[in-house]
């Protein structure tokens, strides 16, 4: 593995254990596409370093298990900007 796709992911894990960003905020902040951020956390991540992938894991896990509430108060405010109450 190259030195930057090595720094690349470890920055990345730490950087979601810090924040507990999801993968769509953490491609954003990186440059890159969510499909590079999941790669480098499931499976780079664990032959670097097994412990914080670990961690990152456990948020990544929460954040699915979330995501619907994000979505559903997404769509509501969506249609509160459309469809302001009288």
């Amino acid at each position: 593995m190259k030195d930057h796709i090595w720094q690349r992911v470890v920055d990345i894990g730490n950087y979601i254990l810090k924040s507990g960003a999801t993968v769509r905020d953490t491609a954003k902040v990186f440059g890159v596409s969510k499909s590079t951020v999941h790669k480098d956390v499931t499976e780079r991540l664990p032959k670097i370093n097994a412990q914080l992938a670990t961690e990152v894991k456990k948020i990544l896990e929460v954040n699915k298990a979330e995501r619907h509430l994000r979505g559903g108060e997404a769509t509501r405010q969506k249609f509160r900007l459309k469809h302001p109450a009288s």
